[in-house]
């Protein structure tokens, strides 16, 4: 069982897409399986050789906004990132009831806002699959701001325009980065997913509160 919130303290809602609301599966298939095959083929390169490559220069630019930039990557790999991105889209779907806690959300009048590092590219096709953003008050891309959520500069700039109260803000994400980052901000509620990629094994030794299921958040 999730730790309780505490729901009357909450005004505000800021919610992760990939990891936290949609399923994980999607970017990992398409980072580690799709993206490494198609590397290979293009460069004449053979699949380790192509893997270790990727997963190198994945390390180098870790928590950049280089790292969520599909424009990077197409320079980098030469391939048409977004053509990957639809191939997959039939992956693109929802956590466990996490359609319903937005639901649940805009019933108690709280404000919501999608706060993600997904470049708009990625996020326009997911949103065609899923509707995501009408769901929500509010809808940011780190690149909007130039700046990844692991910065102080994302929070600097999200605050800027949204004017929440950090004090009675609850963010939900399934990087512990970013929440680290939220958490020296000064945002007061943290929450993160026990199991981002419904494909692999829920996580343990996290550093902040888990759930899996949204079922087990949901304001009264």
């Amino acid at each position: 069982m999730a730790p309780a919130i505490q729901w009357d303290d909450v005004d505000t809602v800021l919610l992760d897409m990939d990891g936290t609301l949609l399923d994980l599966n999607y970017d990992n298939v398409l980072w580690s399986e799709r993206l490494p095959e198609r590397f290979a083929s293009h460069h004449g390169l053979a699949p380790a050789a192509a893997r270790d490559t990727l997963e190198r220069h994945f390390a180098a630019t870790r928590h950049t906004i280089e790292h969520y930039c599909l424009d990077y990557w197409a320079r980098f790999t030469q391939l048409n990132i977004i053509a990957l991105h639809r191939e997959l889209a039939h992956l693109i779907r929802y956590r466990p009831h996490a359609e319903q806690f937005l639901t649940r959300l805009k019933e108690t009048g709280r404000r919501t806002a999608l706060v993600t590092n997904a470049h708009r590219g990625s996020l326009s096709i997911k949103d065609e699959q899923t509707g995501v953003t009408a769901r929500l008050d509010h809808s940011i891309s780190s690149h909007d701001f130039r700046a990844p959520k692991e910065s102080a500069e994302f929070w600097y700039q999200l605050e800027s325009v949204l004017h929440f109260d950090r004090v009675r803000t609850l963010l939900i994400d399934d990087n512990a980065a970013v929440l680290a980052a939220a958490q020296c901000y000064g945002v007061a509620h943290l929450m993160t997913v026990s199991q981002p990629d419904s494909a692999r094994p829920p996580r343990i030794g996290l550093e902040h509160p888990a759930f899996n299921g949204f079922d087990e958040i949901m304001p009264p």
